[in-house]
């Protein structure tokens, strides 16, 4: 038996599935299946990727059905972070066009730490220990 987290997303799969392997390091797209003609999605989309983001195996959906729910905070992911440049670099990348839960700071649990949702909703916790 394996559990891995489940991404899903409308029409977006690809812009996330790529900037996560770009930016968390040991990072990498392990496969991707994309729609073919007379499929539900738009043909040559990504139907559903495998990635392996830092080192944990995700599971990222190209819905073709809209549905009334989207990604929800109380689900994140949790990445310690090896610098503070690598911290830095890290938020700045998946806070733009996104939000904050928790401003980068120095918080009682953290020497620096950052809670945000990225551009996509999917929420991240960015933590140098």
């Amino acid at each position: 038996m394996t559990v891995t987290p489940f991404l899903m997303f409308e029409g977006r799969a690809e812009d996330a599935v790529t900037l996560y392997c770009e930016t968390i390091p040991a990072s990498r797209v392990i496969d991707v299946t994309r729609y073919g003609p007379n499929e539900d999605g738009p043909e040559g989309t990504v139907k559903l990727a495998r990635a392996s983001i830092g080192g944990t195996e995700v599971m990222i959906f190209n819905s073709p059905v809209h549905h009334a729910f989207t990604f929800t905070p109380s689900f994140s992911f949790f990445v310690d972070c090896s610098s503070d440049e690598e911290l830095g670099r890290i938020v700045d990348v998946l806070s733009k066009d996104g939000s904050f839960s928790m401003p980068t700071g120095n918080y009682s649990f953290s020497r620096r730490f950052a809670w945000l949702n990225d551009r996509f909703g999917v929420s991240w916790q960015i933590n140098l220990p």
